[in-house]
């Protein structure tokens, strides 16, 4: 991945880029061509103060744009625009590097770069944390919405030199009225980086977003009947409200490590087909436990069992797990079928465990699990 400088004979491609995206988080979320046309004439993307870059993919495809501004003060600021079509795919943590790289190589020795972002946008903080940057403020009623004519809460987050040319994190003390001196900390193996997007064969497995509510809805809505013996959640009709809230939450609990969910699509089609993610998690061993549901529409053709294979290589090599659990009830044949195909260990059944899913028997639970 590489920063390429844009220039004035691209207006067109960058004008393209700014009116045929969605920025639901910036202060103009579909901005009019005119808006893009009077910001460039005015060198809102260059100018003795202004660079403005692309961000390329290895195969030179324009996955998006970055402007670093302030570039006569000590402390540039950016804006990082990553194209619709390829967010959630790794590229804006990778930017964010390149930013601070070419901010501390230039001549003037920039003592800090930062940026700024909403706080309900997780996907932007979760990029921050993964390229190296510290939250350093939470400004409370900051950022205006003009769209939805609201105030919401500003994060901001940025780097130093030292950090970056050290390759170290610190964290801010915010009790620092009885500590002076900061210090290095090592970063809790919950914060360690990893991808957000990953693929198996005909599966492509991701983090999920709130604009994915609706297909939620409608799999849960069609596979209700199929659901509802084992899960919970699924012993009522949802609304769609009540699955929007639920996404934002799991989106929330991924940003901190709490529980990892994901979603799973077909690579062929893009359909929406069920979910997993890595639950019960103890980030001091590590262990997880893998959970997952599928649309009844596409039983039968393999893709849960596919699915929880790629998620336990994931666990080993990407989340540095020591071990891999798989929890169902006893009469759950699908899910127990799914961790025996695996060649899960069944290491017990755990007599009267849990309730079932309507709470109104007490269960047995079988426990199967891999170790590295």
């Amino acid at each position: 991945m590489r920063l390429t400088e844009w220039t004035m004979e691209e207006q067109e491609q960058l004008i393209h880029f700014m009116t045929t995206n969605a920025w639901p988080f910036h202060g103009n979320s579909n901005p009019a061509r005119e808006i893009i046309e009077k910001a460039i004439e005015e060198g809102g993307y260059e100018s003795d103060e202004v660079k403005t870059f692309w961000v390329e993919n290895d195969d030179y495809q324009k996955v998006g744009i970055v402007k670093v501004f302030d570039l006569q003060d000590e402390i540039p600021v950016f804006d990082l625009r990553i194209a619709e079509s390829y967010r959630g795919h790794g590229y804006g943590p990778s930017a964010l590097k390149k930013v601070a790289e070419y901010v501390f190589n230039l001549p003037e020795m920039k003592i800090r770069v930062e940026g700024h972002t909403r706080q309900d946008n997780f996907a932007m903080r979760k990029t921050f944390e993964r390229a190296g940057f510290v939250k350093e403020g939470h400004l409370r009623k900051a950022w205006f919405s003009p769209k939805e004519n609201s105030y919401y809460d500003a994060i901001t987050y940025g780097i130093t030199r030292e950090d970056f040319n050290e390759g170290t994190t610190t964290p801010v003390l915010w009790d620092d009225q009885q500590v002076t001196e900061p210090t290095k900390v090592k970063v809790h193996t919950a914060m360690r980086t990893f991808p957000d997007s990953f693929e198996s064969d005909r599966l492509i497995i991701r983090a999920p977003k709130v604009e994915d509510a609706p297909l939620v809805w409608k799999s849960v809505q069609v596979s209700h009947k199929a659901l509802q013996p084992w899960m919970p959640w699924a012993q009522n009709i949802q609304k769609i409200e009540d699955t929007t809230g639920n996404i934002r939450q799991a989106v929330a609990d991924f940003v901190t490590r709490k529980d990892l969910r994901l979603h799973l699509f077909l690579k062929e089609t893009g359909e929406f087909i069920g979910a997993s993610g890595f639950h019960r998690i103890n980030w001091d061993i590590p262990k997880v436990e893998i959970g997952y549901w599928l649309d009844s529409r596409f039983e039968g053709k393999g893709y849960m069992t596919e699915a929880a294979e790629r998620l336990t290589e994931f666990a080993f090599e990407d989340l540095g797990a020591r071990r891999v659990e798989i929890r169902c009830d006893i009469d759950n044949v699908r899910s127990r079928a799914v961790a025996e195909r695996l060649k899960f260990t069944l290491e017990g059944i755990l007599k009267q465990d849990s309730l079932s899913a309507d709470g109104k028997y007490v269960r047995d639970t079988c426990i199967y699990a891999k170790i590295k």
